[in-house]
């Protein structure tokens, strides 16, 4: 269920339902895609010389997933877009075969001076691993749709 301005009050705090396994081939997909040829991230040999002993994903594929896994319960059709990103973190690696989930906190939320049909909330995103080892943590302003001007 997506969230006008209004239904997001600070505080809120969504644990999102969707989880996934990284397999091998959404991480070649996505360093594909994204022309990310480090080789942390698709050379096993290389990767044991490294301190994680192997490979890891992608950290943008991290913060794509933990944000991605956001629209459908708060943005999907009430977002106006994103307006930026305050602070991204990677505090753990994720390595091949851990599944993610995803938890979003609403931290603040103002009218917008140049929207007047939309507010601007923060979030903050945090991605867990099957340990609940935190992944990733970013925090992003996004521009929301109000109820009265809702499209749909």
């Amino acid at each position: 269920m997506s969230r006008y301005y209004e239904d997001l009050e600070p505080g809120l705090v969504f644990r999102h339902q969707v989880t996934r396994t990284v397999s091998d081939l959404d991480n070649l997909m996505f360093t594909c895609l994204t022309h990310n040829d480090q080789p942390l991230h698709l050379d096993e040999e290389f990767g044991k010389k490294t301190m994680y002993g192997g490979r890891i994903v992608a950290s943008l594929y991290t913060l794509a997933f933990v944000n991605g896994v956001t629209v459908r319960d708060l943005t999907l059709g009430t977002t106006l877009g994103n307006l930026g990103y305050e602070e991204i973190r990677f505090p753990n690696p994720v390595r091949l075969g851990d599944t993610l989930r995803s938890e979003t906190t609403i931290l603040s939320r103002r009218e917008s001076a140049k929207h007047p049909n939309a507010g601007i909330v923060m979030f903050e995103h945090r991605g867990y691993n099957q340990r609940e080892e935190i992944v990733v943590i970013a925090k992003r302003a996004g521009l929301m749709l109000k109820k009265a001007h809702a499209i749909y």
